[in-house]
């Protein structure tokens, strides 16, 4: 008889622990259905092993973008948090804590991992198991209640990455939509003047920005920029610089004026958080001359009567100083059929297959091969040059190009 009660006593606490587990299942499952917080998963999973479960020492850590977290625990304190993680970055299945286990682990009875694949997304150490009665049961379904916890957290990291994702590719095409709005599509041809251009962005968002401004049919200016960052900041940033030399250019006429005002400006919204390194030339088709001012960008190379001169005077770059401590404009005298290439640093230092690069005496020899052509032709095979010589090597900066060539 005794035994019989016995037999039913134990028939129903397994019946009553089953309907627990059910009814935390449920209670959990839904709460994942009603996109409850990760806060509020954890705080139901650390109630449930405490109230239900009676344990008395627990610990549970997830993985996020910055690395491991304790997300909730019984009885721990998280800053051994870092002395924890090694031990139990050791186990890939459910490990029940030896004696000869290191000393961190023996407050706990068993090890939980959580993977997904071959990688761990979560790790519960259980110990202080009041209820020693179909321990083996309490334990899976213990797990069983880890596994859900931390698949649903680690779903959630996943969904937010993704949506971070979805808006940094929208910002990516909203900063490349203002960049080619920026960048002119077709450069001028005339009689006395040519333009030509080549723009190729980095992963489809740059920091180089190449212009014209036109004064008349004989006279007009060529500038090429490259602004630190990349991204919408970058996009945001050539705008305002394109609109302050538009305004500019044409408030102040000499150069040295201009560039000075144009620092302050770029200086104002920028704090010196970022710079822009900037060249500008203004030639006069009628009088055959070219004054320039460089700041702080890569020598553009002018071709003349056989000859390479780099043109390296000028200043610091835009927007580091509040002013400019110095700024030296140079005046040359140009003949028929000059040519001058600008560019940004992302042509020099372009790598091949051996990671050479392109570098200076490459583009020196070049222009000296094809300086007499016109830029169309001339910025064609210097395409078709870079192509070549990078062979499967990506381009790893964004490349600015442009031509002129003086009738």
């Amino acid at each position: 008889m005794n035994r019989e009660l016995a037999l039913l006593e134990k028939l129903e606490k397994d019946l009553s622990l089953k309907q627990l587990q059910i009814k935390s299942l449920l209670t959990i499952t839904q709460a994942i259905n009603d996109n409850v917080s990760g806060e509020g998963l954890f705080n139901m999973y650390k109630s449930f092993l405490s109230w239900e479960m009676a344990i008395n020492k627990m610990a549970l850590f997830v993985i996020d973008d910055e690395g491991w977290d304790c997300a909730t625990s019984i009885g721990f304190d998280p800053s051994r948090q870092s002395e924890l993680i090694p031990l139990l970055l050791e186990h890939n299945r459910l490990h029940t804590i030896k004696s000869d286990d290191d000393k961190q682990l023996q407050d706990f009875d068993i090890v939980i991992p959580v993977f997904h694949k071959d990688t761990p997304i979560a790790y519960a150490v259980i110990g202080g198991i009041k209820e020693k009665e179909d321990l083996y049961n309490r334990i899976q379904f213990i797990t069983t209640i880890t596994n859900i916890i931390a698949v649903a957290i680690e779903n959630k990291r996943l969904f937010k990455r993704q949506l971070e994702q979805e808006r940094y590719n929208r910002e990516m095409e909203l900063a490349s939509d203002v960049q080619h709005m920026l960048i002119p599509e077709e450069m001028p041809k005339s009689e006395y003047f040519h333009l030509s251009s080549i723009y190729r962005p980095h992963f489809n968002v740059g920091g180089d920005y190449l212009d014209y401004i036109q004064f008349s049919d004989r006279k007009f200016a060529m500038c090429i920029a490259d602004i630190s960052g990349k991204g919408v900041a970058a996009a945001l940033l050539m705008a305002n610089f394109q609109a302050m030399i538009q305004s500019l250019i044409f408030q102040y006429r000499d150069l040295e004026t201009f560039v000075f005002a144009l620092n302050q400006s770029v200086h104002r919204i920028t704090k010196a958080d970022k710079f822009i390194t900037f060249f500008i030339a203004e030639i006069d088709t009628e009088k055959m001359t070219m004054k320039y001012i460089n700041a702080g960008h890569y020598p553009p190379l002018l071709y003349m009567d056989g000859k390479i001169k780099e043109l390296n005077q000028g200043c610091t770059v835009i927007g580091a100083f509040d002013k400019l401590p110095e700024i030296n404009e140079e005046k040359i005298d140009l003949s028929s059929n000059a040519l001058i290439l600008s560019f940004t640093d992302g042509l020099v230092e372009l790598q091949n297959d051996k990671m050479e690069y392109y570098g200076d005496e490459k583009i020196k020899n070049f222009v000296k091969v094809n300086g007499n052509d016109d830029p169309d032709t001339f910025n064609a095979k210097l395409k078709e040059e870079i192509d070549d010589f990078r062979g499967e090597q990506e381009f790893n900066d964004d490349i600015a190009i442009l031509t002129c060539k003086i009738f």
